[in-house]
């Protein structure tokens, strides 16, 4: 056996055994119970709570190379709302991590003991609107009021996930008890922060005489979801670690100079191609052309790129088989592959090279935390864009996001401070937001109304901008049929009443400029109603979004719409032979600056027209002013609710 294969096996051992050892320290015995907590029937610091937290516990190990984390978690019933805490979801990023030596149970109040069989499945898990997760789920054995059930894992973490550590205080549910723990990685230094505040009477982490960091909460409140709410985990009590090779800079200007050089430095290194990239333009544009229409035509030739960021894990891991490593701006060019940071530095060496001022930057997405830059926290500019000087302003492009649309970014990369990198070390910049304008949903009907108080007929939907953009990126690993069910359940979910729809086009799901059009059939039985001789016709068809929107009078959170946007309703109904339309609502102007609505119904004889409009160019909104959002979207409600009144074909007859 050669040298080198004995020095590499042993090296598996030792990662295989570390690996082993950390396991086995926490796979023996449960922790022990406290005959009071089988007794105990609610809890005073939590009144009216359906379940708690008796105590948690996280214990992570940062190894650079099998890295782990223990949790154990234990819960007491309270309620029978609280039974439906036996369904358990364990959250995780598969391609990140996976979940090993699972064990539960549950304790009846007199003892009893029933352990979990096993059974685990894995499903995709819907929260707060918008917010969605890959879980381990399995359902805990006879749970009943008074029960306590508590189960435990691991969570095994992909080589150098070691830069993600960090410890999430809150949850759904109070917290008794709660202890935290971290092995650090011991050949980079390590410093820790807790930006929103630790709840009252905890201490901030220590590291004990064993280099070990620990910190033991208590009485930690149940944190609150609600819709349209910031990030969770931006707004929880968290303890996040960063980690250095090369020691902490404690002023943040010197900081992010140091950073920006560096970074400048591998950016220039993989981009500087400068003959590869003349010859790749002149294979791209034409001389004759503008130069707005130069950039266009780069950014596009960068879309066609293939992107391994946007393949599902089964594609992407047959493929990296074969993958010619990437070196350089000419490799992703030449091989036609790459990620999708890559491929936006590709489109930087071509701008350069057609002649434009161009520089990277490396910007925070908003998607899960906000960025902060006096944590001196490098990992939070998590996304590479472009910006480009043309006809005097900054025009910023991320064609490595796929289906994005020239000319915008996606909604967790706008309106963000990113960092312009050069030799000096940069400076800051913050990213447009997308104008609502730019991102619309416009939907057209043209529909009959039969005697019977059907509707039927036409609808065409198009999305635009980030709209469109988020449609194709969710469905860009499913097949025809699939994303066929997905519109149709789309527009079903718009329509306040049960209806038939059928998609009858096939829209164009690559295309990032191109509108995505979806065409239906539909019909709504009985979505006018009898009222005496009369017939009630709602105003509201496309309205359920907004019905339930901001309703609860109480906000504990600030408001946070992820992006602007618009909504464009233009309908016409054609009326039965003889009917008549009596009454009418008025039309509607509610234009409150950041956010208008319009509403205006017309009568055309034998037919009804409403156009309906919803902007927003709204994006946080402190809960101070949320009584005002809720008087808007109150608003929004009533018009929609409103209804015109017709007076059948029979009734007129016989007046």
């Amino acid at each position: 056996m050669s040298i080198r294969r004995l020095v590499l096996l042993l090296a598996v051992s030792c990662v295989t055994l570390l690996s082993f050892s950390w396991h086995s320290m926490f796979a023996d015995d449960w922790l022990p119970l406290d005959p009071a907590d089988l007794k105990m029937t609610s809890e005073p610091k939590a009144p009216g709570a359906p379940a708690i937290f008796l105590y948690r516990q996280v214990d992570r190990k940062d190894s650079g190379r099998a890295n782990s984390e223990y949790n154990y978690v234990r819960i007491k019933i309270l309620t029978e709302e609280g039974r439906r805490y036996a369904n358990v979801e364990i959250p995780y990023h598969k391609s990140k991590s996976a979940i090993s030596t699972l064990r539960a149970r549950t304790i009846h109040p007199d003892g009893t003991i029933i352990n979990f069989d096993g059974k685990t499945f894995d499903q995709m898990v819907y929260k707060a609107k918008g917010a969605k997760y890959l879980a381990k789920t399995f359902t805990m054995p006879d749970v009943q009021v008074g029960s306590i059930i508590e189960y435990r894992f691991f969570y095994d973490l992909e080589d150098g996930y070691v830069f993600d550590s960090q410890w999430i205080l809150s949850d759904e549910l109070y917290t008794r008890k709660a202890n935290f723990s971290l092995v650090p990685y011991d050949r980079f230094e390590v410093r820790w922060s807790w930006p929103g505040g630790l709840p009252a009477g905890t201490q901030p982490p220590k590291e004990d005489p064993q280099k070990v960091i620990r910190m033991t909460a208590q009485d930690i409140p149940a944190f609150q979801v609600e819709d349209y709410m910031p990030p969770p985990n931006e707004l929880k009590f968290r303890v996040d670690f960063t980690y250095s090779d090369s020691g902490f800079e404690e002023n943040a200007d010197k900081f992010w100079k140091k950073y920006g050089k560096k970074t400048d430095d591998k950016v220039e290194s993989f981009v500087n191609k400068r003959k590869a990239m003349e010859q790749a333009v002149a294979e791209t544009v034409s001389p004759n052309d503008s130069q707005d229409t130069k950039l266009r035509k780069l950014y596009a030739r960068c879309q066609q790129i293939r992107n391994l960021s946007y393949e599902n894990s089964k594609t992407a891991e047959e493929f990296k088989r074969n993958l010619k490593p990437i070196q350089s701006v000419e490799d992703v060019y030449k091989n036609g592959y790459g990620y999708g940071g890559q491929i936006t530095w590709l489109f930087l060496g071509l701008a350069r090279a057609a002649g434009f001022e161009a520089y990277p930057v490396m910007v925070s997405g908003r998607g899960e935390y906000f960025f902060n830059p006096h944590r001196m926290n490098s990992s939070e500019l998590d996304a590479n864009v472009v910006l480009v000087k043309l006809n005097g302003k900054n025009l910023f492009l991320d064609p490595g996001a796929a289906f994005t649309p020239y000319g915008l970014l996606p909604w967790q990369e706008s309106g963000v401070d990113g960092r312009i990198l050069d030799k000096d070390g940069g400076s800051w910049v913050q990213t447009d937001m997308v104008p609502s304008a730019a991102s619309k949903i416009q939907r057209k009907a043209e529909l009959k109304l039969t005697e019977e108080g059907t509707l039927q007929g036409k609808v065409t939907v198009s999305f635009t901008g980030l709209e469109a953009l988020t449609k194709r990126s969710e469905q860009r690993n499913e097949d025809d049929t699939a994303r066929k069910t997905f519109l149709e359940e789309q527009l079903k979910e718009y329509i306040p009443a049960a209806s038939e729809v059928e998609l009858t086009n096939k829209p164009d799901w690559k295309n990032p400029e191109a509108p995505l059009v979806a065409e239906y059939d539909v019909k709504v039985e009985g979505w006018v109603s009898a009222a005496g001789r009369r017939a009630i016709l709602p105003v509201g068809l496309f309205s359920v979004a907004e019905k339930h929107t901001f309703e609860h009078t109480d906000r504990v959170q600030p408001v946070y719409f992820q992006y602007y946007y618009s909504k464009e309703d233009d309908i016409n109904i054609e009326l039965p032979a003889g009917w008549q339309v009596t009454t009418m609502p008025k039309a509607e102007d509610k234009d409150a600056k950041a956010a208008q609505y319009t509403l205006k119904i017309d009568n055309n004889k034998n037919a009804v027209h409403i156009s309906r409009t919803l902007r927003s160019d709204l994006f946080m909104v402190p809960k101070d002013t949320y009584p005002a959002l809720r008087q808007f979207f109150q608003v929004v409600r009533t018009c929609d609710d409103e209804q015109i009144v017709l007076q059948p074909g029979s009734a007129a007859a016989g007046k």
